[in-house]
């Protein structure tokens, strides 16, 4: 049985998307799962980073691509985690340095080896969108609690139908206080506006910082909030989709917890 292919994408960037991509891939090869990421960023490489792999580059997605190496020679193992692998991308390059046509022989030739061929997909629309959905059976649009982002997806949303492909949302970094204030759009507002499956919701974690300047998975964390969420997506893509969504809730303070409400003077 071939692998599956999915592309990790937002419209617009800064949502978290990269980080997404290497918690979820971390999670799928936790489980027992041969998992590539591959970085399509071409120019702007952040996923090598994140994993804690970027002193150990050779060559890239692009150099795979145009033959320039094998593709086996491209892949990186990673450290921390057995089956898991990165395909970093190139920083000497553009976008147009690939084609839809040499990112679909990549996956073919990949999806023989890898139960899932994980693509990070650049922000935008451009080439670079079109050269990372080209190869994809499935897709997860990420996307935050904000005007602006929901927009974004909305619009890859309709590119990703355009395309035949059904795409699932994952929303990140809520904060569940400003939520209960009414300062946050909720994970039911968004849901209604982009009506598609979701697949997880994220809150916002300090561990996130932490764990990308160590290259440390966050789904490796017992302590993480969004590491367990991660996590909790990972299982529902493995096939375990009647996994419970669990939604973020916030820290309650100490009179919250006992009843008390103070009185103003």
């Amino acid at each position: 049985m071939e692998g599956r292919v999915i592309v990790i994408t937002s419209g617009k960037g800064g949502v978290g998307k990269t980080t997404a991509t290497a918690n979820i891939g971390a999670g799928l090869a936790v489980e027992g799962n041969r998992v590539v990421v591959i970085d399509m960023d071409i120019g702007l490489r952040n996923l090598d980073v994140v994993m804690g792999l970027e002193n150990r580059i050779v060559f890239t997605v692009v150099d795979a691509v145009k033959g320039r190496c094998k593709i086996k020679q491209a892949v990186i193992k990673n450290r921390k985690i057995d089956n898991l692998y990165l395909i970093p991308a190139s920083q000497s390059d553009n976008k147009d340095a690939l084609t839809p046509e040499g990112v679909i022989k990549l996956c073919e030739n990949l999806r023989k080896e890898f139960d899932f061929v994980l693509i990070d997909c650049p922000a935008g629309i451009e080439q670079g969108f079109v050269n990372s959905v080209s190869a994809a059976d499935e897709a997860i649009v990420v996307c935050t609690p904000e005007v602006t982002s929901i927009r974004d997806a909305d619009r890859v949303i309709g590119l990703l139908y355009s395309r035949g492909i059904t795409p699932k949302l994952l929303i990140n970094r809520i904060v569940p206080e400003m939520v209960a204030k009414g300062d946050m759009l909720s994970h039911r507002d968004v849901v209604e506006v982009l009506s598609i499956e979701l697949v997880g919701l994220v809150p916002m974690d300090d561990q996130v910082v932490i764990c990308t300047n160590n290259g440390v998975p966050l789904v490796t964390q017992k302590e993480s909030k969004a590491g367990e969420a991660f996590w909790r997506v990972a299982m529902r893509i493995n096939g375990h989709s009647n996994l419970p969504i669990e939604v973020p809730k916030g820290n309650r303070s100490f009179w919250d917890k006992i009843g008390f409400k103070l009185r103003k003077k």
